[in-house]
């Protein structure tokens, strides 16, 4: 095999066969379907879209588009964030900011600069999707962390909570590096396999991708609990 195989919009029907019975469940259970109903349609729109957008951006030669792109990865992940603060202002968007852009844009520029050696450095192909692993983990690290550091505030010194954030945020991330080849297959291994590239050469990008997300997540984490304190936020 040397490509990945194109469904047919046909048999891409059969993937909703499960949603509509998650979506099924919930209604009749009295719970809210709508939520789920809109989030699935955001997503089909979403995915449609970013394939068209994504088509120019891998065409293109012009590294100010491709930082474009990620400034604005930056913002959106980060405004994302922000939502699991009750105590949401200014302060508190720029600490998410430019704790996922110091996890996040060292750990893109350290993958694509010295590990993969891109040519020319901006490659939007590599850049793009290699950025939004990065910056989705990273975001929703410090989202984990963010919300846990507010709720542990209410009755704990920094020092405490700070330890209690971080531990609660890193708990997805240590427990994917138990789970990956065990359990399960993550999407880029899966995607090269299924593409007839040599499982030994996705076992290391996925070792890459893997380091790449507990690192990034990790400092960004880190780094928006020493920024909130240090900026004396009220939390």
């Amino acid at each position: 095999m040397n490509s990945v195989q194109t469904i047919p919009l046909v048999h891409l029907i059969f993937a909703f066969v499960p949603v509509v019975i998650v979506v099924g469940t919930l209604h009749w259970w009295s719970l809210d379907s709508k939520n789920a109903v809109y989030a699935l349609t955001r997503m089909l729109v979403q995915l449609l879209l970013i394939g068209y957008v994504l088509t120019f951006i891998f065409e293109t030669e012009s590294a100010s588009v491709v930082i474009g792109v990620l400034a604005l990865m930056l913002l959106i992940s980060s405004w994302i964030s922000l939502r699991a603060l009750r105590n949401k202002n200014r302060l508190h968007f720029l600490s998410i900011l430019g704790s996922i852009a110091l996890g996040g844009i060292f750990t893109l520029v350290l993958v694509t600069q010295a590990v993969l050696d891109l040519n020319p450095w901006f490659a939007p192909r590599y850049m793009i999707p290699l950025a939004g692993m990065i910056f989705a983990n990273a975001m929703n690290t410090v989202s984990l962390a963010a919300e846990r550091y507010e709720s542990e505030r209410e009755t704990h010194n920094h020092i405490e909570a700070r330890q209690t954030a971080l531990r609660a945020a890193m708990i997805p991330l240590i427990n994917s590096l138990f789970a990956v080849g065990l359990v399960a297959l993550p999407g880029m291994m899966t995607g090269q396999i299924l593409s007839g590239v040599s499982p030994l050469v996705a076992a290391r990008y996925q070792i890459v991708v893997m380091c790449m997300i507990f690192g990034s997540a990790g400092i960004s984490a880190v780094c928006y609990l020493i920024l909130v304190e240090r900026t004396k936020f009220k939390v």
